[in-house]
């Protein structure tokens, strides 16, 4: 048997963790150290060498692209085709189960699975049934705790009511009814699949023992993202018969908000004490200086199972540090490089902008756009584009002009309002018949009383919040009218329920319109600015993102970068309170987790990494001075160099000429500042002169204040001297 074309191609790592005996085995593959390789060539030698025919495997991916990627390099490397193997996701493979068991899992034969937005409706009905107002009851609220438990193994049954906990046993009992409406209907949820499944294996040892003879090896990929239902699941197929090779990166497990357990990974050889553990530390995508800056950040996580990247190729170009004094000079400062980039000779596509909140999106993509550079949002909308950020302008157009159909429907039950389609449809068709406007036939009918109940009260108090927001306007500033249409409509705590990321991101989102409210500003005063916002609003919706095969700059969360690699990456914002961010210093294990984030932006990067903050950023509203992040404080300073304007100083000399005292570059004559001087700045109060660079409407200065140092940008900052 020639076994060559399987273990030819792979390092010393790879090649004992593919040819390792057919026992429980993790593998614990570093970033870019060829992970997918080696689960192929793992299945290839199980049935290669070890006889296991196809129909014997099992391979759980996280997403089908993964599962018919896996498949298609199987067969390419052993010429055959994939038939009998199964491969598929958590669910996918649940889904496969009750479909051939249903009913020994209890449900009909034709049951249905619920999208995410079916298993909404499904859970409004309950509500209603339930005489629950959804204002103070969000039904997306009731979703996910349904979902959380499911997530846990949890049935509404399972879980005790508190007498003191009105919270918890409301949607105790939405659950409840939820589960019973579901069954009784033939219907089943995503978190449903997993659950009945794993029930299917401890209430019908048979079928378990079935499946335990036929699947003589279990694989498993990205197994730090595994929740507590997905293990379980796996524990009870594999129990002691069936061997298990799992490969994951403790390193890289990010989602922790959506459920998934890192413990997992670093239990599982107290689960399988007999594992044997392989470490793949080889990288083949990043350079020596970018790996050293990743190892050397996340060896300061706790309880770590522990690896050490490393790579053949060269150290590579310093990690560039660039210090912005606010937000716009950052996104500008990136536009600039990309641009300095692509005249080089790279692609656009090359360049992958990274940011740890979805709101840092605003600022980067209006830069883009000004340098006429084609960007796309990966794995997200644009700005302007969100649900959240529509709502709050779907209110600011009925401020401006009360006839906007469009924007009335949007927001007239947004929040809940008790509003029901019949109501609506009584709007439109009064507004066809008469020639209105939905404002006016809103009007109309609540004058005559034709609207009744919630309904009634629902759309009256809608109106009102219309009136008094158009009578604010009068004398409110956009960042004052802002604010208040996105706290009096209820958007704010609406948008909020969202539990983890989604909901934290959509609020970040809704902070983020009221900072580009603030900074807004008309070029003609004669203009309304409320109006010159809204239509530059659309105007930058309307912008469509580049085709989608177009040379484009690629956006970013740290969260959807994950598996992706890009020569030149920037980490934009790398500031405390925003990365890490300010909740993870709230949450136990919430701040590894961050550092965690930090290390997958970090390896993203093959040949680049350009990290930059911002020395004062508007944020939530208010200019926040935040302190450079930790994770930047934890690189070696022989691993990055400094960027200033259009020099660069190595970190070691900046502290070294810091330490030594005053910097030598002088401020220009005309700015009529000295070094040493002492001056006075009206928020910071007074301050000595340290510092200064640059030239021109660039020149800034270095002001240490009581409260610390700071640069300032002289065209902008209201210095006198004292």
């Amino acid at each position: 048997m020639d076994v060559s074309p399987i273990i030819d191609p792979l390092n010393d790592a790879q090649r004992e963790a593919v040819t390792a005996p057919n026992g429980h085995l993790l593998v614990l593959a570093g970033a870019g150290s060829g992970k997918t390789r080696v689960l192929v060539h793992r299945m290839a030698w199980l049935m290669q060498v070890d006889q296991i025919p196809p129909t014997g495997l099992l391979a759980v991916t996280f997403t089908n692209k993964a599962a018919r990627e896996m498949r298609h390099r199987i067969e390419d490397l052993l010429k055959l085709e994939g038939r009998g193997m199964w491969f598929g996701t958590f669910h996918g493979i649940a889904h496969r189960l009750l479909r051939s068991h249903w009913q020994d899992a209890g449900l009909p034969e034709n049951f249905q699975v619920l999208d995410s937005d079916d298993q909404l409706r499904m859970v409004k009905r309950v509500m209603r049934e339930m005489q629950l107002d959804e204002s103070r009851w969000p039904p997306k609220q009731a979703q996910w705790f349904i979902n959380a438990q499911k997530d846990e193994g949890l049935r509404a049954e399972h879980i005790q009511q508190n007498p003191g906990d009105l919270y918890t046993n409301t949607l105790l009992k939405v659950y409840q009814r939820y589960q019973s409406l579901c069954q009784q209907s033939g219907l089943v949820d995503f978190g449903e699949l997993l659950l009945r499944s794993h029930e299917l294996w401890l209430h019908r040892p048979e079928l378990l023992a079935h499946y335990q003879r036929r699947f003589r090896h279990i694989l498993v990929d990205e197994f730090q993202d595994t929740n507590t239902i997905q293990y379980a699941w796996l524990q009870v197929l594999a129990s002691n018969r069936v061997p298990l090779t799992v490969v994951g990166d403790d390193d890289q497990s990010i989602y922790g908000w959506r459920g998934a357990k890192v413990e997992n990974i670093q239990q599982f050889n107290t689960d399988f004490p007999n594992a044997r553990i392989v470490r793949l530390e080889q990288n083949y995508r990043s350079t020596g200086l970018i790996l050293k800056a990743a190892n050397a950040v996340i060896a300061n996580n706790q309880g770590r199972l522990g690896k050490e990247l490393w790579t053949d190729s060269q150290d590579g170009e310093p990690i560039s540090l660039y210090a912005a004094f606010n937000e716009q000079d950052e996104a500008n400062y990136i536009a600039d490089s990309i641009s300095d980039w692509v005249r080089q000779g790279n692609l656009r596509r090359e360049s992958a902008i990274l940011y740890r909140s979805n709101a840092q999106s605003r600022v980067l993509e209006e830069a883009l756009v000004r340098q006429g550079i084609p960007y796309r949002v990966y794995g997200g909308l644009r700005f302007y584009d969100r649900q959240e950020i529509r709502n709050a302008l779907g209110y600011l157009r009925l401020v401006h002009y009360r006839h906007d159909d469009a924007a009335f429907e949007r927001v007239v039950n947004i929040p809940p309002r008790g509003i029901g389609a019949k109501s609506l449809q009584d709007l439109r068709d009064l507004a066809r018949d008469q020639s209105l406007s939905l404002w006016q036939a809103a009007e109309r009918l609540l004058e005559a009383g034709a609207v009744k109940g919630r309904a009634r009260t629902g759309l009256g108090s809608f109106i009102e919040i219309i009136l008094e927001l158009s009578e604010r306007a009068q004398s409110a500033t956009l960042k004052e009218l802002t604010e208040q249409a996105i706290r009096q409509s209820g958007l704010r705590d609406y948008h909020g329920s969202e539990k983890g990321e989604k909901g934290q991101a959509r609020v970040e989102n809704l902070d983020e319109l009221i900072n580009a409210m603030a900074e807004y500003e008309v070029e003609d005063e004669a203009q309304d600015p409320l109006a010159e916002f809204i239509a530059q609003a659309a105007l930058d919706a309307g912008e469509s993102q580049a085709d989608e095969h177009e040379d484009s700059v690629q956006l970013m969360t740290l969260h959807s970068a994950k598996g992706l690699e890009f020569p030149l990456v920037f980490l934009a914002g790398t500031e405390e309170g925003l990365f890490p961010h300010s909740m993870s210093l709230e949450e136990p294990g919430r701040l590894e987790e961050e550092r965690r984030l930090a290390y997958v932006g970090i390896t993203r990067a093959m040949k680049k990494l350009v990290l930059t903050y911002a020395e004062s950023r508007r944020m939530y509203g208010q200019e926040k001075f935040n302190a450079l992040s930790r994770f930047v404080r934890e690189i070696p300073g022989d691993c990055i160099q400094e960027v200033r304007l259009r020099n660069t100083v190595s970190r070691p000399a900046m502290v070294q000429r810091a330490n030594e005292g005053l910097f030598s570059s002088q401020p220009p004559a005309e700015t009529g500042l000295q070094l040493g001087q002492r001056v006075r700045h009206p928020k910071f109060g007074e301050g000595i002169v340290m510092n200064c660079e640059g030239s021109g409407h660039h020149t800034r200065v270095q002001v240490n204040f009581d409260d610390g140092a700071k640069w300032l940008v002289l065209a902008y900052a209201p210095l006198e001297p004292c």
